[in-house]
Formats: C-alpha cells, structure tokens, sequence
C-alpha cells in the first residue's frame, strides 16, 4: 500500500548546505520508488496553525519508505537538511483505492 514521508520545515536557512541537500536528495529517492508530490506549495490554513514548508513524498510502500530513510544514501545528507532547518517528519501508510471514513469502524 502506498506510504508517504510528510515533512513541515520552517527556519530553513537557505545556504550552500541546503542546495548540496536538494541537489542530492533526488538520487537517494530513486532506489526505493520515491517521488515528490508536495514540495513547498501554496499553502491555505483552514483550521489550526500551520507553518512553514510543507513537503510530502510518496513511495510504493511503507517497507520502501522505511528503507529510503534509513539508506546510508540519505543518512549521509540528512546532516545538511536538520544543521539547518527545523521541523517535523512523519512516515505513514496510505489506504486503498475507494477507501471511506467509515471503513476505520469495521
């Protein structure tokens, strides 16, 4: 089942590590069937606070995503985004095709 890498980043320093970190970040996506689907849009708060950056990635599955974040590929930038950037990061398991709000109850 699809699963995603959620990231909310605020006070990025935009620096040489930064764009050596996006320059990079691509390759390390690649191997494990990652691929941007929010990076940093327009964002519109409805309800709560939300700040910063919003960045989602989607992967074939949770195994692949687990495996993307812990690759020695990515550990090995994952240094130049968190010296400069705060934020949260998730990893969570989407759902199936058709799924419905009442499908959580069964």
């Amino acid at each position: 089942m699809t699963a995603y890498a959620i990231a909310r980043l605020q006070d990025v320093t935009m620096g040489p590590e930064i764009v050596e970190y996006l320059e990079e970040i691509d390759a390390t996506l690649a191997p494990y069937g990652g691929r941007y689907l929010i990076h940093g849009g327009t964002t519109q708060v409805l309800e709560g606070r939300w700040q910063g950056d919003t960045i989602m990635l989607g992967f074939p599955d949770l195994e692949q995503a687990r495996a993307w974040y812990r690759s020695e590929a990515y550990r090995r930038i994952l240094p130049l985004r968190t010296a400069n950037a705060v934020g949260d990061v998730i990893l969570v398991e989407g759902v199936p095709e058709g799924h419905r709000g009442i499908d959580i109850l069964g």
